[in-house]
């Protein structure tokens, strides 16, 4: 087996192992799935009572949020299964085994985006529940979907790699906590952006959550014409800036989560 082919096919016993797990602790799922279908329910039916969005209803303005939001949330399940890992001495069992590092990453980061795409089918089927529709072609419909989890994928190496650094479970998800949050608040994700202060709407306006979002929207057909996209590159390109996220996120952080697995295995 050559090196390229080793990664993979130790990436794929390891995600076969990660599904295993998953299915005998259903709560790991049902966490991923169960937040986001109550930020629905949450924002559709009382924040969408008072939030105006002009030429649409609200609850499709919402929902590409809600997805991107999802994809954040469940990402961080990665870096959590990893420090669990780490903590427990799994890491040090497959240091003794013939298989390539990225292998245990990237079958990681495959499980988790097996998981990311059972939450999104959750969530479009609540999504049609509470009024959501598509209004593009199946085809631009797949490619909305298709975005959302190369996103979760190139996100979920991102969280890899912050887990790997902090090493413990509670750490983690202190820090993953505190910076998602505001990652995902303050942007268009549930709002439109342009009625927020100055400095909040300029922050949101370039943070990558609302370029997601606004790829998202426009790949669905939820948006309206009587809603002015701001001037912004990402936002004005959001499809395309999207994938060159996606892409440096990928770039960056694959070998980085691969070097810092490395030290926590030999440490």
């Amino acid at each position: 087996m050559n090196a390229l082919t080793m990664p993979i096919a130790d990436g794929w016993t390891i995600a076969r192992r990660n599904t295993l797990k998953i299915r005998r602790s259903p709560d790991l799922l049902g966490a991923a799935v169960t937040f986001p279908v109550v930020m629905v329910l949450l924002f559709a039916y009382v924040f969408g009572s008072v939030i105006d969005i002009p030429g649409m209803s609200y609850r499709e303005f919402l929902l590409p949020g809600i997805f991107v939001q999802a994809v954040i949330m469940s990402a961080q399940i990665t870096g959590y299964s990893l420090t669990l890992d780490l903590q427990r001495g799994i890491f040090d069992r497959f240091r003794s085994l013939p298989m390539a590092p990225s292998g245990v990453l990237i079958g990681q980061t495959v499980s988790d985006l097996l998981m990311n795409l059972a939450s999104l089918v959750v969530m479009a089927a609540m999504g049609l529940v509470v009024g959501w529709r598509v209004h593009t072609s199946p085809f631009e419909a797949l490619l909305g979907f298709g975005l959302l989890l190369l996103f979760a994928y190139a996100f979920s190496w991102l969280t890899a790699t912050v887990a790997l650094a902090l090493r413990t479970p509670e750490t983690f998800n202190n820090i993953a906590t505190m910076l998602s949050f505001p990652l995902v608040f303050v942007s268009n994700a549930f709002l439109d952006s342009s009625k927020l202060p100055t400095p909040l709407r300029v922050v949101a306006e370039w943070n990558p959550v609302s370029t997601f979002t606004q790829a998202v929207r426009e790949l669905f057909g939820n948006t309206s014409p009587l809603m002015k996209t701001a001037a912004t590159w990402p936002l004005q390109h959001a499809v395309t800036a999207s994938l060159l996220w996606i892409a440096v996120m990928l770039v960056v952080f694959v070998p980085l989560a691969t070097r810092l697995y490395k030290k926590a295995v030999s440490g």
